[in-house]
């Protein structure tokens, strides 16, 4: 096998990391490397930064016509599309996931950039009546110089969830993949490359969040950081942005209640609570990773949830008809594992999975058994922390106002769902949850069109949507004089 080698894109140049130093990138489905990556340094980031600060002073990409950005971006969302095979295999071969979740998120990111395509050429700004003889108006200018900051879990479509809004709103930006999962981030450069992008206005940088991250946070030349990732790291974010102030938009992490009421379609219920906590191996921010069912229905729906939780194929994600890959590295396998051992320290009942698998070929990889905690209480660590894995605990409610003070008991607000055919109860019980992305009677799905991100320790801010954009945008007020004449305000 040919391995990857990854070099960063600073100034339209691929070029090493100034200490020639190199990681290397791992398969999580056999643990065999397969690329290197240059590991960036402090001297590279600030390099990077002092460019995308340039090129944003010179205003090749910052003044041109909104039209004018929307047909790069309208090429590039072209170039993914061309490329959508070898994208979604890069994707499946670094992160695990399955060749058809992937197949959506490069899908998903070639219709993201032309959501923002056509939403940057649209008319906006607004003009107000006010008291005195003056025009006021509001126009929107681009913010400047974008740090942006993505996760392992979704290495292409977050990034382009990033990319796509700072792009089209004329920022310049210094870009920082995970370290885990660079090679379709690198790919993405390489469209960038092909249609032509002005030098300077989208930098790649690889390495550590440590070390990249960290620099990118603290720089007084960028002017906004949008990070996507853990709850500890985007408090750490926060204080390394102090230091000028910089514009924050931070997705952080979650601990989604799925609610299931005893008048919901069973079978339906059943189903989507799986897709919400196992697609992507439970890797996801808004899993559905407690599931509050009512206690009429309790033991009816934990038997056939394990039952069904057993079927899952789990497996390479590049073979056929797997439905589950592994777990993105095998550090955070090990923090996945110690989590069941917690659970079951704490006295949480384990009635299925829990284990690593090693068999059947997956020796190897990274792989761990869809898993089921019951008779777990609120207090739980697994009930309260992020385990960011294929691991579910199911509880039960008496009622409704049982199930919003469960739902809402823990620092976590991103997402949540109900499940219940009375509408009217459904709605009630969304609008108590405090979660800034909700569900009824379905569970992930996430649109261009809608925001994403999340109430209290889930993070602040939007992605996507009109909302997105606003993130990468500063809002200039004008007044102009209709009357101009000496204002008469001192003594002659």
């Amino acid at each position: 096998m040919e391995l990857h080698e990854l070099k960063m894109f600073i100034n339209g140049e691929w070029r090493d990391s100034q200490n020639k130093e190199k990681r290397s990138i791992y398969n999580p489905a056999t643990g065999e490397v397969i690329g290197h990556a240059a590991e960036g340094a402090i001297d590279d980031v600030r390099e990077a930064i002092l460019i995308a600060k340039t090129t944003f002073e010179s205003g090749i990409w910052s003044d041109i016509p909104p039209s004018e950005r929307a047909s790069y971006l309208f090429k590039i969302a072209d170039k993914i599309e061309e490329r959508a095979e070898e994208l979604a295999e890069l994707e499946t071969l670094d992160n695990g996931k399955p060749l058809r979740e992937a197949g959506f998120d490069v899908a998903d990111a070639a219709a993201c950039f032309r959501y923002y395509a056509g939403l940057i050429t649209k008319p906006d700004g607004v003009t107000y009546q006010v008291s005195d003889p003056v025009q006021a108006f509001v126009v929107r200018e681009p913010v400047g110089v974008c740090g942006l900051i993505v996760p392992w879990n979704y290495p292409l479509l977050l990034s382009v969830w990033k990319l796509a809004p700072a792009l089209a709103a004329g920022n310049s930006v210094v870009y920082k993949p995970s370290e885990v999962t660079p090679l379709t981030p690198t790919k993405l450069f390489e469209i960038f490359e092909e249609v032509e992008l002005p030098k300077g206005v989208a930098n790649l940088v690889l390495g550590s969040g440590a070390i990249v991250g960290n620099e990118i946070a603290k720089s007084n030349l960028v002017d906004l950081v949008s990070f996507t990732g853990g709850t500890k790291t985007g408090r750490e974010i926060m204080k390394s942005a102090t230091g000028n102030l910089k514009k924050l938009s931070l997705e952080l992490g979650g601990k989604s209640p799925n609610i299931i009421f005893a008048d919901a379609d069973f079978e339906t219920a059943v189903d989507y609570a799986l897709f919400g906590i196992y697609a992507g191996s439970g890797q996801i921010c808004a899993a559905g990773s407690r599931i509050l069912v009512e206690e009429s229905i309790y033991e009816k729906f934990v038997s056939r949830f394990v039952e069904r939780a057993k079927q899952i194929k789990v497996g390479p994600g590049n073979e056929p008809n797997v439905e589950m890959g592994p777990l993105v590295s095998k550090e955070h396998m090990e923090k996945v594992l110690n989590y069941i051992e917690i659970g079951k320290n704490e006295g949480a009942r384990l009635v299925c999975g829990g284990n690593r698998i090693r068999k059947d070929g997956l020796e190897n990889g990274y792989f761990v058994e869809p898993t089921v905690f019951v008779d777990a209480s609120l207090q739980m660590r697994i009930v309260q922390e992020e385990i960011f894995g294929p691991v579910v605990v199911i509880e039960k409610f008496k009622d409704e106002k049982e199930a919003i003070s469960l739902a809402n008991g823990t620092e976590y607000g991103l997402a949540g769902a109900v499940f219940t055919v009375d509408g009217a109860k459904a709605l009630r019980v969304v609008k108590k949850l405090r979660a800034g992305i909700t569900w009824i009677n379905t569970f992930h799905n996430t649109y261009n069109e809608a925001p994403w991100g999340g109430y209290k320790q889930s993070g602040f801010g939007r992605a996507l949507g009109t909302y997105g954009l606003d993130t990468f945008q500063e809002i200039k007020q004008i007044n102009i004089n209709l009357q101009v004449e000496p204002i008469g305000w001192f003594s002659k």
